[in-house]
């Protein structure tokens, strides 16, 4: 199938969206298919996460400048605080920085990563997010999305993201808030909500959300990990303390998935924008969707195949 509204492939037996394995329970895997998500609890080291913030506060300080990192900032703080970590809320594609790509790379995170994606891993997509401090501008709400929206390839069941909490995060520093059951739903038209100037550069949210749908906020502490599927439904708030929201996450897939053509499909306009802000960032002539992503793609278990 070329088409990006691939619906859900039913599998023979019980369970479609988790794959045979000794780690996770028959209740965590029931739960992981009904809900769309799986919540481990202290899966990362306080170790680690101490080390993911120390590189994160050199990037900020530029110190170290890692090779095809987007380091998204606050423009409007800058002038009041600099170059810091009151100014920097994303640094994305960070599979050149060394320190922050063994995230990728975690063994207590890739054993729970093949229970969706077989043994065959590919790191797809890196992101460190520290959401500011942001009472009344709203600046950082990502709207309701699915991140399927921004990958060109498939299928959506052997894909996952891991999303590990750097800090203790709930509903007044802006927690991730899902949609459970939503990951059986096939892939919604995105675009830039309608807020007035309060969204930042590609945080695109479903155009057509359905407020029925019951919406729950993960609460999770320092080292908790979430593992969800592709079309999961989900966002996040405003942080409305006075200190920082870190994470960490990567999007993993099998290196079985396949690439598509997003052209006459929903995701067609994300392609157009994308290609240009890469042609802008490396002066490059042409760039195509597939090229962005063979670079930021990184074999971190079993061999590549496809992808």
């Amino acid at each position: 199938p070329t088409s990006a509204q691939v619906g859900v492939v039913p599998h023979s037996g019980r369970f479609c969206y988790t794959l045979d394995n000794d780690l996770l329970t028959t209740e965590q895997r029931q739960f992981y298919e009904d809900n769309g998500y799986l919540l481990i609890k202290k899966l990362v080291s306080d170790e680690d996460i101490e080390r993911f913030r120390k590189e994160f506060l050199r990037i900020c300080k530029r110190e170290v400048n890692p090779p095809g990192a987007m380091i998204m900032k606050d423009e409007s703080l800058k002038s009041q605080f600099g170059q810091s970590e009151k100014v920097v809320n994303k640094v994305q594609d960070f599979q050149e920085d060394e320190e922050l790509f063994r995230y990728c790379t975690l063994p207590e995170v890739l054993k729970y990563v093949e229970c969706f994606t077989g043994p065959n891993i590919m790191a797809m997509h890196t992101m460190l997010i520290n959401k500011l401090p942001d009472s009344d501008k709203q600046t950082f709400l990502h709207p309701m999305h699915q991140d399927l929206h921004y990958f060109p390839f498939r299928p959506a069941s052997r894909i996952v993201c891991a999303w590990t909490a750097m800090e203790r995060a709930d509903q007044d520093n802006g927690c991730l808030i899902v949609q459970p059951g939503t990951h059986k739903t096939t892939l919604k038209p995105h675009g830039y909500p309608k807020w007035e100037g309060k969204t930042n550069k590609l945080f695109h949210g479903l155009l057509d959300e359905d407020s029925k749908t019951p919406k729950v906020h993960l609460v999770m502490e320092k080292g908790d990990t979430v593992f969800f599927h592709p079309l999961l439904f989900h966002g996040s708030g405003i942080n409305k303390t006075s200190g920082f929201r870190k994470s960490i996450s990567c999007h993993f897939a099998s290196s079985e998935c396949y690439y598509i053509d997003v052209k006459n499909t929903s995701q067609e306009h994300l392609e157009k924008e994308l290609e240009e802000m890469v042609r802008k960032k490396y002066n490059a002539t042409s760039v195509e969707l597939k090229d962005i992503w063979n670079f930021r793609a990184r074999l971190v278990q079993g061999e590549r195949i496809n992808l």
